[in-house]
């Protein structure tokens, strides 16, 4: 019965998921031996045995270590307010909004996050490649990595932060929980588009020039095995976290990581990996910061092999959603509401912002430029904002960390007397505080082939 006993505990804690059938022989082998007894019960223990020195191996059970000290560690911690009880204080405090039905989507899953802020991003469960486990792996990275991009994108939050610049911090990343799952599910359709336009072989060698959410680099070592994968990444915290994440990897299948603004990446890869040519180069928002988008464009080029792809999916952050058309224009003066209208197309007006100074047109002028033939699709996704009272706030105060990107209440007082100002924000309060709102995302895909 001891050695039953261990059995036991063997199947779960050194074979687990990768045959989840183990934990189910051994103790039908234990009620067995229960029922025939000594000596012939000899056989089942013999049976269970070999069936778990036989079974492929996995211990990511030990991952529930982790997640409960962790849990210990942070019992103090908020419950995110979509996961409340919306019968108490859904009106004053907004509990419950923003909570997603499972079954109510695709596959029964959705890409929502239930930690509390002080938890999110923190990873708990590896699966295996062992075994059953291995057919589940791909799905749960999968989905992982659309929710932990949504996290760590600074991009993604572009057309609501150019409307009020603040460094990327942790309270700028909670109100992006939530409506993290539209932005996963986003993200994740993003990404499969990508990989559909440039189809990468097993054996290609693949670039990823904007790797720092991590998005599309794991899909593409899933995709190019017999290949290799280049992770171009924007500082040295950026990748940090790609190599931490990669050392779960085979060494020969960790991506190369190199950190260089992309103008500099030529010169990068003739020092480290001279006459490299990429059979695919992919990225997303990789030009959305970059002020001479022509040169980039043309020096991406050329690092493609003759029968190479370039796909790029960038957001357009010129036709995202404006605030303006929140607000029902029957309650202002007609005169105000045009005005007010002007003040926030200002935004998008502005020619020294590499944020919004480009267009779709632009890209395609600046793709042909660089010899190449191209293909452009835009497509809309729509997706939800959860607007807290810190991101309330941020439209409506001042900015002084970036004196180049002046906050949304600035480009108002151009427009708007203070009473006026005050006005509108009461106005915006009333209708958008504490609320989930439709907010719609402009992407355009790029496709280029020398």
């Amino acid at each position: 019965m001891v050695i039953l006993r261990r059995l036991s505990i063997l199947a779960s804690e050194d074979v687990g998921l990768a045959d989840p059938n183990a934990v189910v022989v051994v103790n039908a082998c234990a009620q067995a031996f229960d029922r025939v007894g000594m000596p012939e019960g000899r056989y089942h223990l013999a049976q269970a045995t070999l069936y778990l020195a036989t079974a492929p191996k996995s211990n990511s059970t030990m991952g529930f270590f982790d997640a409960l000290a962790a849990v210990e560690k942070e019992r103090e911690a908020d419950v995110p307010s979509h996961l409340k009880d919306s019968n108490r204080d859904k009106q004053g405090f907004g509990h419950g909004e923003g909570y997603l039905y499972p079954h109510a989507y695709r596959e029964h899953w959705v890409a929502q996050q239930y930690l509390p802020a002080s938890l999110q991003g923190q990873v708990f469960y590896q699966p295996s490649a062992q075994g059953f486990e291995g057919k589940i792996q791909a799905a749960v990275m999968r989905r992982r990595e659309a929710q932990l991009a949504a996290m760590v994108s600074d991009t993604q939050i572009a057309p609501v932060e150019i409307l009020s610049f603040s460094p990327t911090d942790r309270s700028s990343q909670r109100w992006l929980q939530r409506a993290l799952s539209q932005v996963g599910e986003q993200l994740a359709s993003i990404r499969d588009r990508v990989f559909e336009l440039a189809s990468p072989q097993r054996h290609h060698v693949i670039l990823d020039v904007n790797a720092g959410s991590g998005l599309l680099v794991w899909e593409a070592l899933r995709h190019a095995p017999e290949g290799g994968v280049y992770a171009v990444v924007r500082n040295d915290r950026q990748a940090q976290a790609i190599q931490q994440q990669a050392e779960k990897l085979p060494q020969l299948m960790r991506p190369l990581v190199i950190a260089a603004p992309l103008a500099q990446l030529p010169n990068k890869l003739a020092a480290i990996a001279p006459n490299v040519l990429f059979d695919s180069i992919v990225g997303r928002n990789a030009l959305s910061n970059e002020l001479d988008k022509v040169a980039v464009v043309q020096h991406l080029v050329q690092l493609l092999q003759p029968s190479g792809v370039l796909v790029l999916a960038e957001n357009l952050t010129r036709h995202t959603q404006r605030l303006y058309h929140l607000l029902d224009a029957n309650r202002l003066d007609a005169e105000l509401y045009e005005r007010l209208a002007a003040a926030e197309e200002e935004i998008y007006a502005n020619s020294a912002d590499p944020m919004v100074n480009w267009d779709v047109e632009d890209l395609r002028l600046a793709l042909i430029a660089a010899g190449v033939n191209v293909k452009i699709a835009v497509e809309h996704y729509p997706t939800q904002l959860y607007v807290s009272s810190d991101l309330f706030n941020r439209w409506f105060s001042a900015s002084a960390t970036d004196p180049t990107r002046p906050a949304y209440v600035e480009y108002l007082s151009r427009y708007l007397s203070a009473p006026e100002i005050s006005l509108i924000r009461s106005l915006f309060e009333r209708s958008l505080l504490n609320r989930t709102i439709d907010w719609s995302t402009t992407v355009a895909f790029l496709k280029a082939i020398p």
